[in-house]
């Protein structure tokens, strides 16, 4: 009886939480249809620029499921290839394909290099003829006919057909960032450290201003002559640094510690990781408002943080549904990472990462407006 009792009161909690029993449904069939979107999309078509090839290999590589693009000049495929227009871009010299990868994603180099591998190996095998069936006749009634050679040093058999074409050489690979002893982890961590900082930052910040309101710090302030932006940024400045401290420690660790690739400015690596704990912070506050206990904060995470994990960068957002993309748009998370990555791993400057830095800025301003304006229910009329 004691035990039903105990029952009946969980069950009774939990019809009566009506946000549990939304997350209990909603969110795992939330996270399972992302999952299905990004590993279910569409199949990535490498973007490779040309620079005067044959128009027979530029139409295998199409046929290829390849982005092609002709370029009339190198310095202008080289332009493209740094603004991350293409993936690759590929030319002859003397006969010889060299091929120069923008090399920041390891999983776009893989899948050029092994478009391009196949290509050439099928340009290969066009390029040797087989003799038809009435020249193998006529070479085999007489053997002693001389052959003909080529210019170029092809045999010809006595009817005119070449026998076989010399070999393509092997392509050559080049890297315009990175190279091929960059692993995994060097082309991820610019996407964790964010992720780490933002998570940690967004969960402990909404935590703890949600115990300053229930334990009735925030009612005595708001009764206090403060008035609410100034009480926003007083809370923003005091967790502000120790968010900061956090986000110095994960970069410091990763780079120097870890020993992960760091090619740009730890300065401006550390200016975007305190954007993005800034505007975690502002977020956690500000949906802190609208949770009761810390259990509901943390049935925040599977809505709020778990979608932009997707959209991070750690999955490549081209293969995924065009109509889908856009929440990419509103997510600092995916302004944050895409920063960092340009400083880790293609060494980019202000010019490079000046716009994530605005978008940061500004939702970080964003999120804190938002929290003055969430103050007015808490003020006693």
């Amino acid at each position: 009886m004691r035990i039903r009792a105990l029952i009946v009161r969980i069950i009774r909690q939990f019809i009566h939480d009506k946000r549990t029993m939304a997350l209990l449904i909603v969110a795992p069939l939330l996270v399972l249809s992302l999952m299905y979107l990004v590993f279910n999309g569409d199949a990535y078509q490498p973007k490779i620029g040309t620079v005067q090839i044959p128009a027979a290999l530029a139409d295998q590589l199409s046929s290829a499921d390849a982005e092609v693009t002709a370029f009339d000049t190198e310095a202008k495929a080289q332009s493209a290839l740094a603004e991350q227009e293409i993936d690759a871009m590929i030319r002859l010299d003397q006969g010889v394909p060299h091929i120069v990868l923008e090399g920041s994603d390891p999983s776009k180099n893989r899948a050029v290099m092994l478009l391009i591998q196949k290509t050439l190996q099928g340009q290969g095998a066009t390029n040797a003829t087989p003799p038809t069936p009435d020249q193998s006749a006529n070479s085999a009634a007489d053997p002693g006919s001389p052959a003909a050679t080529n210019p170029d040093g092809t045999a010809t058999s006595p009817g005119g057909a070449a026998q076989q074409q010399p070999k393509l050489q092997a392509p050559v690979f080049e890297y315009l960032h990175g190279g091929a002893e960059m692993s995994s982890f060097d082309s991820l961590s610019p996407v964790l450290i964010g992720l780490f900082a933002f998570f940690f930052v967004f969960l402990i910040a909404g935590v703890s201003f949600l115990r300053e309101r229930t334990s009735g710090t925030l009612e005595r302030l708001l009764a206090t002559p403060l008035r609410r932006w100034e009480i926003v940024v007083g809370y923003m400045a005091g967790f502000g640094i120790f968010t900061s401290l956090q986000a110095v420690l994960i970069a410091g660790f990763t780079v120097y510690a870890l020993g992960s690739l760091m090619v740009g400015s730890f300065g401006y690596v550390l200016l975007i990781m305190l954007l993005l704990s800034l505007s975690a912070l502002s977020f956690g506050t500000l949906l802190s408002a609208f949770a009761n206990s810390e259990f509901q904060m943390i049935q925040f995470i599977p809505l709020v943080i778990v979608p932009q994990v997707f959209f991070s960068g750690l999955f490549n957002l081209e293969s995924i549904s065009p109509w889908l993309r856009w929440i990419t748009h509103i997510t600092p998370l995916k302004y944050g990472a895409d920063a960092l990555r340009g400083i880790m791993i293609r060494g980019e400057g202000w010019s490079g990462i000046a716009l994530d830095v605005y978008v940061l800025a500004g939702l970080s301003l964003a999120f804190m407006l938002a929290n003055v304006l969430a103050l007015r229910k808490h003020r006693k009329i």
